[in-house]
């Protein structure tokens, strides 16, 4: 019987990825915990591969290092193959650039036999930026999944409409696997496709079938940054696609019935704001970055409803084509 699984999903992580493993062959008090690690290359070009292997050879004794191939591009591909690979009863999500602090494996196993209710639960997310950040730059960091809520455990209210990041999202298992679709409609970004909030698709679904979702503060993780990240084109790219996401996120909230009712008031709010936030901001945009990401937010959620129409049409065309789990040991 294994506890915990630690799934770390990567794309051309060759180079990231030994920190992080050296973050988790750090963890303490792990001794009465059975857990192990699945690493899910998403169809990398790199060394992934090679650089799991050496680490297997020498891993630790009881805890398995295993390897995943998802063939099927998307960071929402990579966490359902993790789910379907798993061995433990709670699934803890990390990024290939995320580094948990020694504590982590531990404060997730504790939060979960206290809050039985509780579906899912995100991790405090430090950033560890490569370029200290300007205070304009540090006021949209949360959009860099920067996520520092405070050091009290909280209850994400669903009328609130907030959830955590993935990175460093602990889920259990049967949540994960009775409520999220086998084939996402958000899969992450790609060389195809700008759209993100996959992660947020999948806790919608977990809290739509009655299970809680919390901030866990005593579970911390380190977000490495690069400086590229922080750049204005790159965050207003990153801003958009969470926009233009918008619209599916905020129906599967919805009842069906509900839908078609709610549409318009929604697009009619979102022209209001857009409105204001433009007459307010319109001689600032070009100098003052969170208002320009604002802005980008507004203008592409009321494109949302409109960009998605092909992309739902085009969906309902094509028949899934599920894959089916593919692992190694790699174990020399």
């Amino acid at each position: 019987m294994i506890d915990f699984t630690v799934a770390i999903c990567t794309y051309n992580g060759a180079k990231r990825l030994p920190e992080v493993l050296e973050g988790l062959r750090s963890q303490t008090g792990t001794e009465n915990i059975a857990w192990e690690v699945i690493i899910v290359d998403n169809n990398s070009t790199d060394d992934t591969r090679q650089v799991i292997q050496s680490y297997q050879s020498q891993w630790l004794a009881d805890c398995p290092l295993r390897y995943a191939f998802e063939p099927e591009q998307g960071a929402a591909y990579a966490r359902l193959r993790a789910a379907k690979e798993a061995h433990g009863s709670l699934i803890g999500f990390l990024d290939d650039d995320t580094v948990p602090t020694n504590h982590w494996i531990t404060a997730a196993c504790a939060f979960a036999q206290v809050h039985p209710q509780a579906g899912a639960y995100g991790s405090q997310i430090h950033g560890d930026f490569e370029v200290e950040p300007s205070e304009e730059l540090k006021q949209v960091a949360f959009f860099l999944a920067v996520i520092e809520r405070g050091d009290e455990p909280f209850l994400y209210e669903r009328k609130k409409r907030i959830l955590p990041p993935s990175a460093g999202l602990v889920v259990r298992r049967h949540a994960w696997c009775e409520s999220v679709p086998n084939r996402p409609f958000l899969t992450g970004r790609t060389a195809k496709s700008m759209l993100t909030s996959e992660d947020l698709e999948a806790l919608v679904y977990i809290q739509n079938a009655g299970w809680q979702i919390w901030y866990n503060p005593a579970m911390e993780i380190h977000h490495k940054i690069p400086h590229w990240r922080m750049e204005r084109e790159y965050l207003l790219s990153l801003v958009r696609g969470i926009g233009l996401a918008r619209h599916h996120i905020r129906m599967i909230r919805l009842t069906p019935w509900l839908r078609p009712l709610m549409f318009p008031l929604y697009w009619v709010n979102d022209v209001r704001k857009a409105m204001v936030h433009f007459l307010r901001y319109r001689e600032q945009l070009e100098r003052n970055l969170p208002a320009a990401c604002e802005m980008e937010f507004l203008w592409s959620t009321l494109l949302s409803p409109f960009y998605l129409c092909g992309k739902y049409f085009s969906q309902a065309l094509v028949p899934p084509t599920p894959s089916e789990p593919t692992s190694e040991n790699l174990a020399i």
